[in-house]
């Protein structure tokens, strides 16, 4: 199993005929996605890739039965199309965009609530690189590879940190069940905790990696939820050992701007709950084996 995606969810491509997506979507079609379609405003009834476009995403939904969809639209447009998705009905949008304004994904989070929790559309994203169900179905931009099946999930604020995770593993041969990447801005469509709650309930999946960043309580109440409720192992990472405090880094989201932000503050926070803390991101692979052992 996985969570999210798997070879059979159906999957749709917002923005679709652009270049960025058009060369991803060419990707996720060769590792197995079951892309079904795309959307693109003013093309619809053409063919992309051998599939076909529309102008709506209600008319994809209608047309091909799609559940999620990946959304490579422009910042400012970004907000309507996660909007536009949340009033088709999908349960999963990953949006990969960069630099959507905190104002418009607020908005798009206060207009998910008047969805009731079990028909909410779930988004992943924004400012992230997508997920990967190994062996099954991507719905991002990574190097699909680099992952091989097996029973660890992976959930990180940081892509490039997400790949390194799963090239470690890999080399050691811990496979990987689902990664998803939630996203470095301050305000994100959902969180570690929406995560962790979902490979809880995976019974595939056997521990998780969680790589968070500098900035934001995220990775705190996450630690705390897992020691409550969580049967797995855990492995933590928080980046920005060194970053200085009160200084705003690569990510929107990483700034230290209250006691426990910091990387060495959040490492200690993990520990006390009871979380496997790899001591750099070279030993992120090393950890994980050292906390499968104990299973």
């Amino acid at each position: 199993m996985s969570i999210l995606i798997n070879e059979r969810t159906r999957v749709i491509v917002q923005g679709f005929t652009g270049d960025k997506a058009t060369f991803h979507a060419t990707e996720m079609i060769h590792y197995g996605t079951n892309l079904v379609g795309g959307v693109t405003p003013g093309k619809g009834g053409m063919k992309h890739l051998d599939r076909p476009v529309f102008d709506t995403v209600k008319d994809a939904v209608a047309a091909t039965g799609a559940e999620a969809s990946l959304a490579f639209v422009p910042p400012p447009y970004a907000a309507d199309a996660l909007m536009e998705a949340a009033d088709a009905g999908l349960k999963l949008v990953c949006v990969i965009t960069d630099g959507i304004p905190a104002q418009d994904m607020m908005r798009v989070k206060r207009y998910l609530m008047r969805y009731p929790k079990d028909k909410r559309t779930l988004v992943v994203g924004p400012n992230c690189a997508g997920i990967i169900s190994a062996g099954k179905a991507m719905l991002g931009i990574m190097p699909g590879h680099i992952y091989t099946r097996g029973h660890v999930g992976i959930v990180s604020r940081s892509g490039t940190l997400g790949y390194e995770a799963a090239a470690q593993m890999t080399a050691l041969g811990i496979g990987v069940s689902t990664s998803v990447g939630i996203g470095g801005d301050p305000i994100n469509g959902s969180s570690f905790l929406d995560h962790m709650a979902l490979f809880e309930e995976d019974p595939e999946t056997h521990a998780v990696v969680m790589i968070g960043e500098i900035g934001g309580p995220q990775e705190a109440e996450a630690s705390q939820w897992i020691k409550a409720h969580m049967s797995k192992p855990v492995i933590g990472y928080v980046a920005g050992l060194t970053a200085p405090k009160g200084r705003r880094m690569g990510h929107a989201g990483a700034i230290i701007s209250a006691e426990g932000d910091s990387a060495a503050e959040k490492a200690e926070i993990m520990k006390s709950y009871g979380l496997f803390v790899a001591p750099s991101a070279a030993e992120l692979g090393e950890t994980v084996a050292r906390a499968l052992a104990t299973l």
